[in-house]
């Protein structure tokens, strides 16, 4: 049994202190998603990446590119040029992720017009609960 793992004999990531929950902490992150997805079709360079990745600051794409490659879904290659160049890819780890963040940015795209409507709805009925019975 691995000594790390306080969830049992399996991960559960529902369990606060499983690693598993801390896998998912750090997935949920908007950033994270988008990088992993932006890298998809190969090597990028951070100004590359920046462009790519609308709103997103120089301190937070540092942030999220040193998670990752921590986590081992990121791989950084440093060229010894003037000035320096960095790419970052990801690693098969990150590929495998990538095939799974794809189908939810699929989804997403896709069913906008859904949640765009529930939205609606939902705030039309919020206005009804609001006004004052006659």
């Amino acid at each position: 049994m691995d000594r790390d793992n306080d969830c049992g004999f399996g991960y559960d990531a529902f369990r606060r202190t499983c690693p598993s929950h801390a896998v998912l902490e750090m997935l949920a992150s908007k950033w994270v998603y988008l990088v992993v997805c932006a890298l998809r079709r190969g090597r990028l360079r951070n100004g590359e990446l920046a462009r790519k990745l609308e709103g997103i600051t120089p301190k937070m794409l540092t942030q999220t590119l040193r998670i990752l490659e921590r986590d081992g879904l990121v791989r950084r290659e440093i060229f010894p040029v003037i000035p320096p160049r960095v790419e970052y890819e990801l690693t098969e780890l990150g590929q495998n992720l990538a095939e799974l963040l794809t189908q939810i940015r699929s989804w997403s795209e896709e069913h906008v017009p859904d949640i765009k409507e529930a939205r609606a709805r939902a705030a039309a009925n919020q206005e009804a609960e609001l006004q004052p019975q006659a």
